[in-house]
């Protein structure tokens, strides 16, 4: 480690002494402030960050140009409120992603507005290994339940995944090769551009690695193998403009990956290994005329798993077909409207399900109603009807009230009832199927005021939030047989401050802190219940700051630092067969990434450092983390 600290450092003094003598930085190579910046996912058409009162965090594409040594979930581990398990750890290993808070499958993920979805997965949510980062142009984290925007799953939140569209000329090449720790490599390639009526981006990414042990060597034999992995990733958008008012958007998308995985904590396995893939097509419409729009989706994924031992083989395919029309519509200066009706078919392919009962289908009727700026009073309410295919009827609904106080305060307010559906193998997999399963529901509330500075190059947004689940579906074993069963119930809360600053224009400035805490009630079989705090792997406290500093107009310098708080997690132990409850220490991590642009631009050289204090944590009991490493590339577009 320390050899691989020299060499970065000796870079890093590369990358000054070639910048010593340039002219001063400009501020477009600095993501500004933007409160007028234009987000689709809290209302499903474009409004400003300005005119809405939900919470919404942007990774920008600067931001994702400047993550080229990251994958997805290291990048989303870095934001406010959010913690991904897994992301640190070898690159392989399976990633949650805990949104204030809330378990991994309580937050939906989208692709270009597009809900995923594995539905031979036990608890529904989507695996982000499958989705690169390289593909990606914005990230939109919408926070809160959107159960009513978007259906199930989407207690905590949704994360939007706007992919890459069109050059901005008939032909546009690029790529970027990095290599770097534990035998490291990355590489995209791919061509984009636009004419009059059509756009078109191709691209095709490899990443590889050695990676480390999966599982922590506690005895230091060093007799552990590293678990490697590898990913083949393909994206395909066109667009077809035929007039003004009309576009037409096919697209498709093949992620492979596979690796090696050891039998669990502490213990290693050197002959496991894991494939998946996914297969997503489908199209995007769109007509738009004076008032409004008109929208037609469609999307198709087909996901495949399969963890193989010398012994066994454990495949599971899923299938899930989305559609969804919606349109919104605008009455005056004031007054908008949005209505739209989706429809979900799930299938999973298990040899042990039910023949009989192997998919579902979900149908979704929603409208919201806007009331903007009226008296600097704004008001969105909104309601969906689900009608399920097992369970039968749920209905959530949404009020969220907006006060502005002049241009330097605006006060928010939103409480949303959400739902979970049971998923597939809950209902007829191979371990503790119930038909009877009802779906987890909840009722959030959150409250906040977000400050400006009357020159807008600063401002704080601090937020309150409370989420009750109940209905939550639970795996019991003994006396209640082995199935699944509706029982518990989850309250969790907690706040956010997110302070942001433009110090002058070469250096902005961003920092949080979040806190979060939850507890669970479990009736007992002899009556009464029982309470207590179950945030498995999510710190109660976290505080982060990010930094970008323009060093000249072709030197960039970026700092992301972020603590995680003590954590407990649960560890079965073999010894005596059963469940422990073990602290896991705090951490910091503190990442550094520089680039150099020449070429007028069209080529950047970049070093991306992760761990640079080389902590020693644990992100999962008995599983290793990476210490210091390091990624250096090139970028370049012609």
């Amino acid at each position: 480690m320390k050899k691989e600290r020299k060499v970065w450092a000796m870079t890093m003094i590369a990358f000054w002494l070639l910048a010593s003598n340039q002219t001063k930085a400009q501020q477009d190579s600095l993501r500004t402030l933007n409160l007028n910046e234009v987000v689709v996912t809290a209302t499903k058409f474009p409004k400003s960050i300005a005119e809405t009162g939900k919470v919404v965090n942007v990774i920008d594409e600067l931001q994702l140009q400047r993550s080229a040594g990251k994958d997805l979930s290291q990048l989303l581990n870095e934001q406010v409120g959010l913690v991904v398990n897994g992301a640190v750890s070898n690159p392989g290993k399976d990633k949650s992603v805990f949104l204030r808070g809330a378990k991994g499958d309580y937050t939906l993920i989208l692709i270009d507005g597009v809900p995923l979805s594995d539905p031979s997965g036990i608890g529904g949510a989507f695996d982000l290994r499958l989705i690169p980062i390289d593909q990606v142009e914005r990230i939109e984290i919408l926070k809160g339940s959107q159960s009513t925007l978007y259906g199930s799953d989407a207690i905590a939140g949704v994360i939007n995944i706007i992919t890459k569209k069109s050059g901005d000329k008939p032909f546009n090449g690029f790529g970027t090769v990095s290599y770097g720790s534990y035998n490291t490599f990355k590489g995209n390639a791919g061509v984009s551009g636009s004419t009059r009526l059509w756009d078109y981006d191709l691209t095709y990414m490899r990443f590889q690695s050695d990676g480390i042990s999966e599982a922590y060597d506690e005895t230091g034999s060093g007799n552990f193998d590293k678990d490697g992995f590898n990913q083949d990733a393909f994206q395909l958008n066109l667009g077809f403009k035929p007039t003004e008012d009309i576009s037409i958007r096919p697209f498709v998308r093949y992620s492979d990956f596979g690796g090696d995985y050891d039998a669990g904590s502490f213990a290693d396995d050197p002959d496991a290994v894991y494939e998946a893939s996914l297969l997503n097509y489908g199209l995007n419409g769109q007509y738009t005329f004076a008032k409004g729009a008109v929208n037609v989706l469609y999307a198709h994924d087909k996901t495949e798993r399969d963890y193989i031992t010398p012994f066994s083989s454990f495949p599971n395919k899923g299938h899930y077909d989305h559609g969804e029309v919606f349109s919104n519509y605008s009455f005056g200066k004031h007054i908008q409207l949005l209505a739209g009706l989706s429809y979900q078919r799930m299938e999973m392919n298990l040899p042990e399900a039910s023949i009989k009962y192997r998919s579902l289908n979900i149908t979704n009727p929603y409208v919201s109603f806007f009331i903007n700026d009226i008296s600097r009073f704004s008001i969105e309410l909104g309601a969906r009807e689900v009608i399920h295919s097992v369970y039968g009827h749920t209905f959530t609904y949404s009020i969220n009230p907006t006060y502005k106080i002049g241009s330097v305060a605006k006060l928010f307010v939103n409480y949303s009832t959400g739902f979970k559906a049971p998923t597939l193998s809950q209902l007829y997999g191979q371990f503790g199927a119930n038909e009877e399963l009802n779906p987890e529901e909840s009722r959030s509330i959150e409250g906040g005021v977000h400050l400006f500075t009357k020159d807008k190059k600063a401002n704080v947004r601090a937020t309150l939030f409370s989420r009750k689940v109940d209905n939550v579906i639970i795996y019991t074993a003994g006396e209640m047989r082995d199935r699944y069963l509706n029982l518990d119930q989850q309250d969790d809360y907690g706040f956010e401050v997110e302070p942001v600053v433009q110090i002058n224009e070469n250096l902005n400035i961003g920092a949080f802190y979040s806190y979060v805490t939850g507890e669970l009630t479990t009736p007992l079989a002899t009556g009464g219940d029982t309470t207590y705090n179950n945030l498995i792997r999510r710190p109660k406290h976290s505080f982060g700051i990010n930094a970008t500093y323009a060093i000249t107009k072709q030197l960039t310098v970026s700092m992301n630092f972020k603590t995680f708080g003590k954590r407990d997690d649960l560890f079965f132990n073999m010894n005596t067969f059963t469940q422990e409850r073990v602290g896991l220490n705090s951490y910091q991590l503190l990442n550094l990434y520089a680039e150099y642009r020449l070429l007028a631009q069209r080529l950047k050289l970049f070093v991306d450092a992760k761990n640079i204090l080389d902590q020693d944590y644990t992100e999962v009991y008995g599983y290793s983390t990476q210490g210091f490493n390091v990624q250096t590339g090139l970028s370049f577009n012609f």
